[in-house]
């Protein structure tokens, strides 16, 4: 049993769809043998709902690749991206929402993460038709969700077949799947251009669809800063941080709705914290070798808390390093969201001595790093 818990009573969560029911039909399929068809038996109605809308979504990928195909292979993506990077639940979501206020920002949105293959030929349909599909918030933190929001690219990569370590979420019971496209450490110089085949692909879409610089958000890309120069020596990243007794009980708040919400199986959670408490210091690991690569004019560092308190110093603090100008034209826009979002509470934990103890214990050199002490920090996620 968990020693994190949110005591406030939990809320309904409203029904939304299985993400994998964006797969094209042959990611599927790879997806299903991969974990030897471990449907649980209570899902398998899920597993075929999914089998039978795949196969519509492979035949519209190959009509968009017919009518787009051309066009979106010469797409040039003539600003480089710019990263929002940071762990799990540590603000990332926040400063995205922020950051494209900016009118010219561009970014992926939830319909075209979760239906990378041919959003360009279905897009407008369905957010004008079918927008009861999607919840109005998100399961994990009851922040607000749509078709428009801004989404994490990595789970338009899970919906094109491309590696991710996301691929967990369907087969949570099975032991973590594809961890080393966390950094790339151990992936083949083969395996890794595939996954950049993959990614670019991606980003021309969007390009194609909306030419504005794009401003990316996904924990994963913490540690992936070699391989996202490679393909793009310009790009910019802002990280952000946060106290890490926040960090932990809403990360594991985080994978368990995700199992539940979108996992085929009924999740164990059998090994969880353990995961969490890993892959937190590889993350960490894979951004300390990561950022001396990046041009100091080109890397901002945030503090959630600071953001929070301060959302308009901190945000023209991340304009002036960057040099992205255009802050008082933003300024605006970022006031009334800011006045919209007021009365949003985030979720409360509480954490036993021992888990407290154990936290400060293995994650030691990010508490000490970034001067985080349990004792002045209020726990929230």
């Amino acid at each position: 049993m968990s020693n994190a818990s949110d005591p406030r009573p939990a809320k309904k969560r409203e029904w939304a769809p299985r993400m994998w029911e964006g797969c094209d039909f042959l990611c599927w399929l790879k997806l299903l043998v991969r974990n030897r068809f471990a449907v649980g038996w209570r899902y398998w109605y899920i597993a075929v709902i999914v089998t039978v809308v795949s196969f519509f979504h492979m035949l519209l990928r190959l009509v968009q690749q017919v009518w787009y195909g051309g066009r979106i292979a010469r797409t040039e993506i003539k600003e480089a991206p710019l990263f929002i990077i940071g762990h799990w639940r540590t603000g990332t979501t926040l400063l995205h929402e922020l950051m494209i206020l900016d009118s010219r920002h561009g970014y992926p949105n939830t319909y075209q993460c979760l239906e990378p293959n041919h959003f360009l030929l279905t897009e407008n349909f369905i957010k004008r038709w079918l927008s009861f599909l999607m919840p109005s918030r998100r399961p994990m933190d009851n922040m607000a969700a749509g078709w428009d929001r801004p989404q994490e690219d990595e789970f338009a990569l899970c919906m094109m077949g491309v590696r991710s370590p996301y691929l967990t979420i369907a087969f949570p019971n099975r032991p973590p799947q594809d961890q080393d496209y966390l950094d790339f450490v151990g992936v083949s110089p083969q395996d890794v251009a595939a996954w950049k085949r993959g990614f670019l692909s991606l980003l021309q879409r969007l390009t194609f669809r909306d030419p504005r610089r794009l401003v990316l958000k996904s924990p994963p890309h913490t540690c992936r800063i070699p391989v996202l120069l490679e393909m793009f020596p310009e790009a910019r990243f802002v990280h952000i941080v946060r106290d890490p007794f926040v960090v932990f009980p809403s990360t594991v708040n985080l994978w368990k709705s995700l199992y539940e919400t979108h996992g085929l199986q009924k999740p164990t959670f059998a090994g969880l914290e353990e995961h969490v408490f890993t892959t937190f210091l590889r993350v960490y690991e894979g951004l300390e070798k990561g950022r001396p690569l990046v041009e100091p004019s080109r890397f901002y560092e945030v503090r959630y808390e600071e953001l929070v308190r301060d959302p308009v110093g901190q945000m023209r603090a991340v304009y002036e390093h960057l040099g992205l100008g255009g802050f008082d034209e933003y300024l605006p826009n970022l006031e009334a969201f800011l006045a919209r979002q007021k009365g949003y509470e985030t979720n409360r934990y509480q954490l036993s001595d021992e888990r407290r103890e154990e936290i400060r214990r293995r994650w030691a050199p990010v508490i000490e790093k970034y001067g985080y002490d349990q004792s002045v920090t209020p726990v929230g996620g």
